[in-house]
């Protein structure tokens, strides 16, 4: 669709008890999504089966949620074919699934397909759409999570049913499921669980001296493991924290998601730009592996779900000129000439970028969460 000048401005204003948040979407941020989420879908998303070639489960449950999140800041309707076109979307409006067998045991993977029927149902709803189906998958999913827990190491659910892990972005998905499931459950057994996953994530150790969540904990000492520091975790927490405070009122909670936040920017970054340990512009260097390709969009879009939590224009000023040295980034570094977003964003491609449905999906995610709280110039 074609979108309309430059900035998009409300006619109403959302306030809190900090600073009036301008609501608003850059329409020429959009149109640059827009572009990306045609391409991908053009190039990548096979209708027959609901995938993306060269994608996986989990990465494509984000890459649903991302074109969900583009149409409802947008108003358009160009990829209303998707949520029951999509794997997970048939699979929820099947009342049959079982849905052990679609997330094949990985608790991280059914979170973030938590994630995904929530903003599909999003969109519905705004549409007008019955979303029950999709609401009800989640309901089903989150109680398999929620019976992961246990007392290992304190506490903490399993990242996956063999039991022999427990890492940080599986509990961080079960803090923002907890908490984002209570705001729309109004059930308290979901806020007692967000309380409880906040209290245990914060005693575990996995947030190192730096501010930063390693990967997680060493199953026979259950201490942090120092492993790689990825955006994902550090974006997660902070959407998670900040659904809390929503459902709390406890401000607190926003300054230890800010932490990280801070963290991130940091000491994750090259030229003002995430850089995975894995990006390399250079050829023959590191290679960010099939899940590691879409962490920097991830981290991108959490901080537009903890902005949005958060409400305040102050906490908005932060980060805005950083969420746009991000799609900066995208758009002059990551982005070919037919419009495919590569890995690395952080400095020109010089043959060390790879290009999938990952790293595109990674991209449009940058572009939709800067359209909303970065600059409309980049």
């Amino acid at each position: 669709m074609v979108l309309l000048a430059h900035l998009v401005l409300s006619l109403s204003l959302a306030l809190c008890s900090s600073a009036a948040v301008v609501k608003r979407q850059c329409a020429e941020t959009l149109n640059d999504a827009m572009t990306v989420a045609n391409r991908l879908q053009e190039h990548y998303f096979v209708a027959s089966t609901g995938q993306y070639t060269g994608g996986s489960l989990w990465t494509d449950a984000n890459t649903y949620e991302d074109l969900h999140n583009l149409m409802l800041a947008t108003g358009g309707n160009e990829f209303s074919a998707v949520a029951d076109e999509s794997t997970i979307g048939r699979a929820a409006l099947n009342p049959s699934t079982n849905w052990r067998n679609v997330f094949g045991g990985s608790n991280d993977d059914a979170g973030w397909i938590v994630l995904s029927l929530w903003k599909m149902a999003d969109y519905k709803v705004n549409r007008g759409l019955d979303a029950s189906a999709f609401l009800a998958g989640a309901r089903k999913i989150y109680d398999i999570i929620a019976a992961e827990w246990d007392n290992t190491c304190g506490g903490g659910v399993w990242w996956s049913t063999e039991h022999t892990y427990k890492n940080a972005v599986t509990n961080e998905l079960f803090l923002l499921l907890s908490a984002e499931g209570f705001l729309r459950e109004r059930n308290n057994t979901y806020l007692d669980n967000a309380n409880k996953s906040w209290n245990w994530l914060k005693n575990s150790g996995m947030r190192n001296s730096e501010g930063l969540w390693n990967d997680g904990l060493d199953f026979s000492t259950c201490k942090n493991n120092g492993q790689t520091t990825w955006t994902y975790n550090q974006g997660v927490i902070a959407s998670g924290l900040g659904a809390l405070f929503v459902a709390t009122g406890d401000s607190s909670l926003l300054d230890q998601a800010e932490i990280t936040l801070d963290a991130v920017v940091a000491h994750i970054t090259d030229n003002n730009i995430l850089r995975e340990s894995c990006d390399n512009a250079q050829a023959g260097g590191a290679v960010c592996n099939q899940d590691q390709q879409i962490f920097k969009g991830i981290w991108t879009k959490h901080v537009q779900y903890y902005l949005d939590s958060a409400n305040d224009q102050n906490r908005v000023n932060k980060y805005q000129s950083f969420l746009g040295s991000q799609a900066s980034g995208v758009f002059h570094f990551g982005m070919s000439a037919s419009k495919d977003i590569g890995s690395v964003w952080y400095a020109p491609d010089q043959g060390g970028s790879i290009f999938t449905p990952k790293t595109s999906a990674s991209g449009l995610a940058a572009f939709v969460s800067a359209a909303k709280y970065g600059p409309c110039q980049f």
